[in-house]
């Protein structure tokens, strides 16, 4: 079973849950999920997530602060059509080119090396190419990590301008770059490793404003 979790403007007690398979549906700009990790130090990293939104403006997919970078990992899609950011360690790649549609699902994987500083995004399975971002420091500290608003503090100075709008699911972290057929994988949901940082299949999360699970929709042809 597929659920969807939905992101309202209304305000709520904070709750802790175990996520098993959902998806995750931001309908207004003010609320966020905050995932749970006790990892502190990543030589690597590689995110995975699947979202659908109708959103031109730009928003933040996925945002992972520490104390000493607000953007220590971060997904930011840019307004402009098919352009999105890879941050680490408050250094940016712009990959350009590659269809972001609009109303549709997406398949979207991130990835970073601190030894060699480049970043890949791979968008429904489909690689751009290899950016350099920063290199020789890894993420360190205890990590705060958002789906539906992007930090530009730690665990803060969110904007509602960037806040994201729409679903998510899917969400796996790895603490290494997954290869390329690992990647395909995960976009045909096919015996996928799950993360060994982050596994959507049983992530512990906060919740603040009002946030939904609901089954994933799925088209009939």
């Amino acid at each position: 079973m597929i659920h969807v979790l939905y992101y309202r403007e209304y305000f709520e007690h904070t709750v802790l849950e175990l996520l098993f398979v959902c998806v995750v549906c931001f309908v207004q700009i003010t609320a966020h999920v905050r995932l749970s990790t006790t990892r502190v130090d990543f030589r690597a990293v590689t995110v995975c997530l699947r979202s659908f939104t109708d959103l031109s403006r730009a928003y933040g997919l996925f945002s992972l602060a520490t104390p000493s970078a607000a953007n220590d990992f971060l997904l930011f899609k840019t307004a402009t059509a098919n352009q999105i950011y890879v941050y680490a360690r408050n250094a940016d790649a712009l990959f350009d080119g590659q269809e972001y549609t609009l109303n549709a699902w997406l398949s979207v994987c991130a990835t970073w090396d601190s030894a060699s500083g480049l970043g890949q995004v791979w968008l429904n399975g489909k690689p751009s190419s290899r950016k350099f971002t920063k290199s020789g420091s890894n993420i360190k500290g205890r990590t705060i990590i958002t789906l539906g608003q992007e930090q530009d503090s730690y665990g803060g100075g969110f904007d509602a301008k960037q806040s994201f709008v729409g679903m998510i699911s899917d969400v796996h972290m790895w603490d290494y770059v997954l290869s390329p057929c690992e990647i395909s994988r995960y976009t045909d949901n096919i015996n996928f490793t799950p993360g060994n940082v982050l596994n959507w299949r049983a992530l512990d999360f906060q919740i603040t404003g009002r946030v939904l699970l609901e089954e994933k929709q799925n088209i009939c042809y």
